[in-house]
């Protein structure tokens, strides 16, 4: 099975929702409190995904809000550099700051995201800054969780998944489970499932489909997220294990496995938006289910191989080597 594109668009992905800043530890094997030097990216979940996409080749735009500072400016133009399309980046005018996510390498099994995420500028996103005449320019809507958390930026989301709809263009839900900004899990379950049953695509963790379903970390099967989300709009359920590796459901009923990739593993983070980029990479170009699992996965293998997520996106040959190498 391939996912069917309308091709007569001018992009071939545009994401919305949080471009941020990350500063990762430059220091290694050491807690965040005696870390003294950080180094600056572009972060956030569906930035990071837009980025990957455009550093493979693909043809990408982000529709958000970044603060009127440097912060904003660093990230506006970082990702007009990689060929993104900025055009739909809002300035905040009202004193909102860019999202920062701090990281603590204290080892390839230990790392964890200290985040700030009160009162920042892509929360404040607001409908009436979602333009028809972009989103219908594009193949695929990509939305990320993190920005259903709050309004406005929830109707911004609500409404660009209606316009994609209407335009014949690709919902693909990044689940993206971040519980900074949450007021519950009850409020996340709610949300998730009215993003994920209007998807074409939805693509995450078991542990952030279990919060999708409201059930407790564990206790959900796929199986029977599979047959829930199928009664609605999705087409294909990706489904990662971490270690494990990933499973892909079509609604037809077929199933494919994506095994992992060995790695000299230095941090946890960036896994998720580097999979994603490389799997909607491969579906874009028309390639197979089992292959767009293996450049998900091999994708991420190289990502937490290095010091960003951002930055460390690999290239379509990156990926090819990998996969070839280990088969």
């Amino acid at each position: 099975m391939s996912i069917e594109f309308n091709q007569d668009r001018n992009y071939d992905i545009i994401a919305i929702g949080r471009a941020c800043i990350d500063l990762n530890a430059a220091e290694y094997n050491r807690p965040m409190e005696e870390t003294m030097t950080f180094t600056k990216y572009v972060g956030g979940s569906p930035a990071n995904i837009a980025i990957g996409s455009s550093k493979l080749g693909l043809k990408a735009g982000f529709i958000g809000k970044i603060p009127n500072d440097q912060h904003g400016n660093f990230i506006k133009q970082y990702m007009s550099e990689v060929g993104i399309d900025t055009s739909n980046m809002v300035v905040d005018q009202e004193g909102h700051k860019a999202g920062l996510t701090f990281t603590e390498i204290k080892s390839p099994e230990e790392c964890s995201i200290l985040m700030y995420r009160e009162d920042v500028a892509d929360l404040y996103l607001n409908p009436d800054e979602v333009n028809e005449d972009y989103i219908k320019q594009s193949k695929i809507l990509l939305v990320s969780g993190t920005a259903l958390a709050k309004s406005p930026s929830r109707e911004a989301v609500i409404k660009a998944v209606s316009l994609a709809r209407k335009n014949d263009v690709k919902v693909i839900f990044e689940l993206d489970y971040r519980p900074y900004t949450w007021a519950s899990k009850e409020e996340t379950a709610i949300y998730y499932s009215l993003i994920a049953e209007q998807s074409d695509v939805v693509i995450g963790t078991r542990d952030e489909y279990d919060m999708m379903e409201n059930l407790e970390e564990g206790e959900g099967n796929n199986e029977a997220t599979v047959n829930y989300l199928f009664n609605h709009s999705p087409e294909l359920l990706v489904i990662k294990h971490g270690v494990d590796g990933s499973y892909a459901y079509t609604k037809s009923g077929d199933v494919y496995r994506g095994l992992a990739y060995k790695t000299q593993v230095l941090k946890t983070f960036g896994a998720g938006d580097s999979y994603a980029s490389a799997f909607l990479y491969a579906i874009v170009n028309g390639k197979d289910i089992e292959t767009a699992l293996k450049f998900g996965s091999a994708s991420a293998a190289i990502v937490v191989s290095k010091h960003s997520s951002s930055e460390a996106m690999p290239t379509v040959e990156e990926i090819e080597s990998l996969i070839a190498q280990q088969g």
